[in-house]
């Protein structure tokens, strides 16, 4: 799956990275808790959250996460859609809930990946 493909199974809007939407999406990982992203998540995959400060961009770049995806209509403000495209991250957002917004790309068939 690409991150194109991500974008169009959630109906969202592409805030930074518009350039790299080609790229491979292997798995994905949902959550408001970087913690447990920390924990859980694996490179080229795609991050759904709710949580709009600097600390998804640095967990992102850590984790080689290529697609962060912000749920429930959050719009992350310019600091961190300047840091995402510093580091080039595609920034989607959608007005799904997570939970559906996971289901959605689940039943398209991206799992969340071994854990």
């Amino acid at each position: 799956m690409t991150v194109k493909d991500v974008q169009e199974i959630l109906g969202a809007r592409v805030l930074t990275g518009e350039e790299f939407l080609d790229r491979e999406v292997r798995s994905a990982c949902g959550s408001d808790m970087m913690s447990d992203v920390l924990a859980f998540s694996k490179d080229h995959s795609v991050l759904l959250t709710g949580l709009c400060n600097p600390q998804v961009i640095r967990t992102a770049e850590m984790l080689d996460i290529v697609c962060l995806v912000f749920v429930r209509g959050k719009k992350p403000d310019e600091t961190i859609i300047e840091m995402a495209k510093d580091r080039e991250i595609v920034v989607l957002e959608t007005g799904h809930r997570m939970f559906s917004s996971c289901g959605m790309l689940y039943q398209a068939g991206l799992g969340g990946g071994a854990i």
